[in-house]
Parts: structure tokens; sequence; C-alpha cells
């Protein structure tokens, strides 16, 4: 009987409550394709992706027929570029960049991670160069995704790096102006990046993973607000820890039926599995929103005090129901606060309950940082950057991963309505309360040092 009633909540999940596998991603490594010749480097780059991953989605499609289950995304994350990119220009990383995109566009997946650099302690010649090549490299792209990790626990966080980034921003905003800056939604910046997060635009292959890898992303949402909206009804008195109690089941159900497709694809390809993330990834459809989460649990205005506690308690009973029901649960897993890809959340920041200062607060205790923020045009770099270093802060002290993507939107305002359409969703552009004054000290550039305890381990 409890096997039949676990088989007919699943189905309940998939039909009703917006369950499915968010993401399904192919890590290959590109190392052996450097090459100090550029034409020959961008052939060996496109003509590799090509061959591993020719058959990701025929088999994703298979096996989500097969399953009844939707496989939203099939995606690819690469080691970093800017480790093929040493001894060579930026002209030679936009042509790499072109050769990704080209090879993503011909075995149909839907974004692409990893021109990324790993500069925590220093910018190598490569990095810097890939990093300069940002503009106009996601100008000229559609699919690829960028991501760099510029602080550690264990290694404190590089300023320098931070800064030379976050000039990029600004300009990468300008050179898709048309777009309304739409390039910036394809970089993000961690700190304690993980290096198997199956989930866009971090996604990355890092160093220590297999030459070919499947990381799969499940997502629920909705499968977790309804289960909540259930026990209310049942017990309108129904206390925290038995919210708590009944979020770990959940995840324990939607973490099992995730690795079982990313197992069977990773078979059809021939390749180990790595894991699964139960990240409670939103969409900007009602129903599959974080929000709408915090709301069924009693918290009537996102923002209200409360928040930062509802949001730790819904990220720890995930977690604690993931790692009970697999032993591959990696990447971010927890719960996600992308502001414009959640329209409960966007309204919260519409209707001014959701600062910009709150969801700093409630990146504390999520499972990454400040997600899909829109600024002001005339944003400053050094405001940018600002932004990172608070969101690193948090992660190195809290030996957790923080990441920042904020897309200043040229010639907009803050109050201005932005909407990109389909996943990135729609939102209000948002201001710092204070966006100025702490440029000098931004400016000092040089290295944060780690936090103590991370000597002492």
């Amino acid at each position: 009987m409890i096997a039949r009633q676990n088989v007919l909540s699943t189905i309940r999940m998939v039909r009703e409550e917006n369950l499915d596998v968010r993401a399904v991603t192919l890590g290959i490594n590109l190392n052996v394709c450097a090459n100090p010749d550029p034409v020959r480097l961008a052939r060996a780059v496109h003509e590799r992706i090509v061959e591993k991953a020719q058959q990701l989605v025929q088999f994703c499609d298979e096996v989500s027929a097969k399953y009844g289950l939707p496989i939203v995304n099939k995606r690819i994350a690469v080691s970093p570029v800017s480790l093929l990119l040493e001894g060579h220009g930026v002209e030679t990383a936009v042509e790499v960049c072109r050769a990704l995109d080209a090879a993503a566009e011909q075995v149909r997946i839907d974004l692409l991670g990893g021109y990324s650099a790993l500069v925590q302690k220093g910018v190598t010649p490569g990095e810097r160069t890939l990093i300069e090549s940002l503009p106009r490299a996601l100008a000229a792209t559609r699919r690829v995704c960028s991501s760099f990790n510029v602080g550690t626990t264990k290694a404190g966080i590089n300023v320098d790096a931070v800064n030379m980034i976050s000039r990029t921003i600004i300009e990468t905003a300008r050179a898709s102006r048309e777009s309304r800056g739409f390039g910036c939604a394809k970089i993000v910046v961690f700190a304690n990046m993980p290096e198997d997060n199956p989930f866009m635009a971090g996604a990355m292959l890092g160093a220590g993973e297999p030459e070919c890898v499947i990381n799969v992303g499940v997502s629920g949402p909705g499968v977790v607000k309804r289960a909540i909206d259930r026990l209310v009804q049942q017990d309108p008195d129904v206390t925290l820890d038995e919210i708590a109690e009944e979020i770990k089941h959940t995840a324990f159900r939607v973490t099992r039926t995730g690795e079982l497709i990313g197992r069977e694809v990773a078979n059809r390809l021939g390749i180990p599995f790595g894991v699964v993330d139960l990240s409670l990834a939103p969409t900007p459809r009602v129903g599959d929103s974080v929000g709408e989460i915090y709301q069924a649990m009693g918290i009537g205005k996102i923002g209200a005090p409360g928040t930062t506690a509802a949001v730790m308690l819904l990220n720890d009973a995930v977690k604690k129901g993931g790692a009970f029901a697999s032993s591959a649960v990696g990447g971010l897993s927890g719960a996600f606060i992308p502001v414009m890809e959640d329209h409960a959340l966007s309204k919260a920041v519409t209707d001014g309950t959701l600062t910009l200062e709150k969801l700093e607060a409630m990146t504390a205790v999520c499972s990454v940082g400040l997600d899909m923020i829109l600024l002001p045009g005339d944003t400053a770099a050094e405001t940018v950057a600002g932004i990172i270093l608070d969101e690193s802060a948090i992660g190195i002290t809290s030996r957790k991963t923080t990441g920042v993507r904020v897309i200043p939107v040229p010639g907009a305002k803050c109050g201005d309505h932005v909407d990109y359409g389909g996943l990135f969703g729609a939102g209000v552009v948002t201001c710092p309360a204070s966006p100025g004054g702490a440029e000098p000290f931004v400016r000092r550039g040089g290295q944060i040092p780690a936090p103590i305890h991370s000597l002492m381990n």
C-alpha cells in the first residue's frame, strides 16, 4: 500500500502540480581541444561537443516519453573555456564562443554553460582574455552562458577580479542594448562555485569531474506548495515543524524521481551519472513559484518580517529530504529566489514589500544569491562590484554558495517594467537603498582575506 500510494502521489505531482525534470545537463571536458592555432581550436571545440552530445536530446525525449515526465531543458556544461585561451587574444575567444553556440544549436540543446573562469586567487592571461571578450561574445551568441568564481571560504575574495568583471557587466549591458541588456542575464558571479551545478547560467564542468557526465536538476515548487496547502486544509493550526516534515517527504519523492530519469539518460549515453540537484527553481508560471510556498506557509506579504526564517525552513527541509532520498545529491540543492523568474517574488518587488536589502538577507539562508535582479541603466560599475562583494562575503563566511546575476538595463530607471519573455520572465527595475558611497572601498582592490574559521580547520 505504501508503494502504491507513492506511485499515485508522483502521478499527481506530474499531472496537477508542475513536477518536471527542469534540466538534464551533459558535462563535457574540452581540455583536449587546446591548440595554439585559433582556427583549429574553434573547430575542435565544435566537433567535440557535437560528437559527445549528438544523441542527448533524442535520449531525453525517449526517457521522458517512457515515464511520462517532462524534461524541460536539455543543456551542456563544459570545462572552463578560459583554460583554452592561454596565449590567445579576444578575437579567438569570440570565435570559440561562436563555435560553442553553433554546436549547441546543431545538437538542439537550450543553453550551454562553461564560458567561465575561476579567479578567486588571481587572473591569468587566458582568464583576462575571456573576461574582456564577454561584451562581444555574448552579444554575438544566443545559447552561451558565462560564470566566474571570485571567492572561496579558503581563499577569500579577489576584489581586483570583482572590479574587472563588474566593469565588463556594464559593458555587456551596453553591447546588448537592443535586447535591453539581456546579455547580462547569461552572466553569474559566484563565491564557492559548485563544480556539478546543472542549472544555468552557472553550469560548468569543474575540476575532478569525469570526462563526460550527466547531472540532473529537478524542480518542484508547485509540488511543495500544494503539499503545504493540503496540510493546512487538513489542520489550519499546523505548526512550522510539521510543515517542514511535509516538505522533507515531498522532496524525498521528487529526488527519487529525478535520479531515476538521470541514471537512465546516462546509461543510454554510456557515461557516468553525476548528481541530482533538487533545487526549487521557479518559472514565471502561476503555480510554479517559490514565493507561493512562502505565502502558503503564512507569509502574507513577501519581504515582511519572518520571510528570511521561511526561506531558511524551506531550504533546510528540501536539503534534508533530498539527502535522505539519494547519495548523489549535489549541485546547489535547495531553494532559488530568482526575482524575474518567479511571479510572486516579482510582484513583491513591484509592490515594494521586497527590497534589494531584504533579498540580500534572504540569500544568507537560501541556495544561491541575488538572481535576476534588474538595475537602472546608469548603475556604476562600483555599485555592481559592491553588490558582488557583499554576496561573496555572505558565502565565504557561511561556507555556502552565493551568486549574483544582475542586469543593468540600458536607459531604464527605478520602477520601469522589463519583460524578457519565456523562462527569464519579467520584473521591475529596483535600486539599492544607497547605490553610492562605498566607491573608495571598492576601488582599493586587492584580496579580502579568508575568514579565520576556514584557516583553522
